[in-house]
């Protein structure tokens, strides 16, 4: 009777390659360590308690800069650390949840565009959409039509990793080219190309209301619209197509 094979470590299953292989397999072992989102989501929201805490403790402090009169603003136009462990920390952590999530800017804005892009992702309008663009090339574009798609498909967030990819692949193979470049292209294109698009997409609302939050610290009455990096996205889209 043989002997079971003992257990070893995963990496050392993989065939041994260069320097950068190794390090490659590194990254890739240090990846599947990180918790789940909603672990670190709650790690995170602990770690700003132990840091208020600690704020508290020792009393730190800094001017405020918003203008005089301004609401929200301390009388004396100091902000001091609260520690969020006392009981007006918790209180007001308990009482403020419901104001927090629905004051915040980009939250109507984001959940507006995110129902018109899931309606037309699974209605296939948006796959649909994509895939006739790249099946359309011609053979000698194909490389450029793809990242270009690629570049494109961050309209409906993450749908160039599940379409663009593995379609990209399949194309080259199909033409005659190696898969694997058919892949790199158009993952260079989805990921590249995350930001830019010819559209507006589902992050422009998200970073211009974040964007506006902030810039309320100093002009209470300003105001980002979605579209303020557009101009920028659109040259981005045809200067990362052109590079990739």
């Amino acid at each position: 009777m043989e002997n079971p094979r003992p257990a070893t470590d995963a990496r050392a299953d993989r065939p041994s390659g260069g320097l950068f292989a190794r390090f490659l397999t590194t990254v890739e072992w240090l990846g599947n360590l990180l918790p789940h989102p909603v672990t670190l989501f709650a790690l995170f929201a602990l770690g700003i308690l132990v840091v208020s805490g600690i704020a508290g403790y020792f009393g730190l402090a800094v001017d405020d800069p918003r203008p005089e009169g301004m609401r929200g603003r301390s009388p004396d136009g100091v902000i001091r650390a609260i520690s969020l462990w006392s009981g007006d920390g918790l209180r007001y952590i308990t009482t403020n949840l419901v104001r927090n999530f629905t004051s915040f800017v980009p939250l109507g804005t984001v959940l507006v565009a995110l129902l018109g892009v899931a309606v037309a992702e699974r209605s296939g309008l948006l796959g649909a959409a994509i895939r006739g663009l790249v099946l359309a090339a011609p053979k000698n574009l194909v490389t450029i039509v793809l990242i270009f798609a690629g570049v494109l498909s961050n309209t409906a967030s993450e749908m160039g990793y599940v379409v663009i990819i593995p379609l990209g692949a399949a194309i080259f193979h199909a033409i005659g080219r190696h898969p694997l470049a058919g892949l790199a292209a158009a993952f260079a294109g989805v990921s590249g190309g995350y930001s830019a698009n010819l559209l507006i997409g589902t992050v422009d609302p998200l970073l211009a209301g974040i964007t506006e939050e902030a810039a309320h610290f100093i002009a209470p009455d300003y105001e980002v619209h979605a579209a303020i990096n557009w101009y920028f996205m659109i040259v981005s889209t045809f200067l990362i197509t052109i590079v990739g």
